[in-house]
């Protein structure tokens, strides 16, 4: 309704005229040409949107580091102290029954939450579900009448100079509007984020807009504003949003299996440059080449192959792997997600399942006791979920240094966390299993021969125990 009457204001005729003008018609993008056009408001979006924008406080308690604490002599003087921090994000309300989007970094660590509607009501605010890989937190507030929802654009129609507003609490200052247009679509490799293709903006966005709205001239929700590019810690102009595709997931996920999946498609994909676009036969550059698949995973299943050129995700286009990652990523566990692929000149569907990376993410660990050059480490077996939840590439395996007891054999030798165990006594190393079978068989030995990798350096030695 709103879009209805501000997009037929735009076509320069009476308002008799207007009524006249059907609805498909007006939903039209129109660039202004004249002065009038010009003078037009965005307050009736503003009243309907900002009062499903609030303000997010939250209190956390942390390391107050004194300047001598790490000095050997002054330590023992100058001991961290604990003190309360308060900081100042928004947040919108997704659900009229007090559910609250926000950015996972506005309420990390919180010991306390408190949420300010824009009616300067306030209420204590409990955590639903917070996710560091998205930087998305849901909250929750006791209400007893329902409260304004900002509802979700999942149209999928938003384009590049479309007008947005973002909505928000910059430096504390109160509800601020401001506006601009999208910048951009898509943006990866930006920010803090795992699962990142971002919404980018012109629309002023200042510290304390973290967790606030960007929103269409519907009135709704097609982003949650998260960072700003700035060299001075104000707004250059550059900012980004999480894409309402990846909002929906998480707040779905809050709502209802409480986990959030992470979707793993098991292959490296590489951006297809110029030079790679000609060398593929290519009429310009487009899609992410397909280097390797993963036995097994979800694109081996859907029948992805090396060479393949994957061009679009559920009819998006994605230009490299984290454009396929985030779109895989805004499906819930069990569907399917459709990958157009370019094969030998020929364009080929494929049904992707959206299953999460095999393997176990906090897997038990080996403890090594008694007389051998392994002695004092923890080591775990890598698997997909485990080497993305630490932050190493998916597709290693083998068996890797968790931790490293202090004082142990393992440390007067030099292990360190992150070893990659390769060889042992001659034998390599696959498995936890192996492990334990060349310490079984070895014990009593002097002289241990080792093969470690680290930072991708390979590294021979041989470790005599006294």
């Amino acid at each position: 309704m709103i879009r209805h009457l501000l997009i037929a204001s735009l076509f320069a005729c009476t308002p008799a005229m207007a009524q006249d003008i059907p609805f498909a018609e007006s939903q039209d993008r129109i660039v202004p040409d004249s002065r009038t056009e010009m003078q037009l408001s965005f307050a009736p979006v503003v009243r309907e949107a900002t009062p499903a924008v609030v303000n997010v406080y939250s209190r956390r308690v942390v390391e107050a580091q004194h300047p001598f604490a790490n000095d050997p002599f002054f330590s023992r003087m100058f001991r961290s102290q604990p003190r309360e921090q308060n900081s100042l994000g928004s947040g919108v309300i997704v659900d009229a029954s007090g559910v609250i989007v926000t950015n996972n970094h506005v309420v990390n660590n919180a010991t306390e939450l408190r949420v300010v509607l824009a009616d300067r009501r306030e209420f204590e605010a409990e955590i639903l579900l917070t996710d560091d890989a998205t930087d998305l937190a849901v909250l929750r507030v006791e209400t007893d009448e329902p409260l304004p929802v900002l509802p979700f654009d999942m149209s999928g129609d938003i384009e590049v100079g479309d007008l947005v507003l973002a909505i928000g609490n910059p430096f504390g200052v109160g509800q601020t509007v401001t506006s601009g247009i999208v910048s951009a679509l898509a943006r990866t490799d930006v920010g803090r984020t795992d699962f990142g293709s971002f919404i980018q903006t012109d629309a002023a966005i200042n510290p304390g807009n973290s967790g606030g709205a960007l929103v269409d001239m519907d009135g709704e929700l097609v982003g949650v504003n998260t960072m700003i590019f700035s060299r001075s810690g104000g707004s250059n102009g550059i900012g980004f949003a999480i894409p309402v595709e990846m909002v929906r997931r998480v707040v779905d996920t809050a709502l209802g299996e409480g986990e959030l999946v992470r979707p793993w498609l098991g292959a490296r994909l590489q951006p297809v440059d110029n030079d790679l676009a000609q060398a593929l036969g290519l009429d310009r550059p487009r899609g992410a080449l397909v280097n390797e698949v993963y036995p097994q995973a979800a694109a081996d299943e859907a029948g992805l192959q090396q060479g393949d050129i994957v061009l679009a995700v559920d009819g998006r286009d994605v230009n490299d792997e984290s454009g396929a990652r985030f779109r895989l990523a805004t499906r819930a566990a069990g569907d399917e997600a459709e990958f157009t692929v370019l094969r030998d000149g020929e364009e080929v569907r494929l049904d992707v399942p959206v299953v999460a990376a095999p393997g176990e993410a906090d897997p038990a660990p080996l403890e090594v006791s008694g007389r051998n050059p392994l002695s004092g480490v923890s080591l775990v077996e890598m698997s997909p979920a485990f080497n993305e939840r630490v932050g190493i590439d998916p597709f290693m395996d083998g068996v890797i240094v968790s931790s490293v007891g202090r004082r142990s054999i393992a440390a007067r030798f030099g292990f360190r966390p992150g070893d990659l165990l390769v060889e042992m006594m001659g034998e390599s190393v696959g498995d936890l299993d192996d492990v334990a079978d060349l310490l079984d068989r070895n014990d009593g030995e002097r002289i241990w021969p080792v093969v470690i990798e680290r930072r991708g350096h390979r590294h021979e030695t041989a470790l005599r125990l006294y």
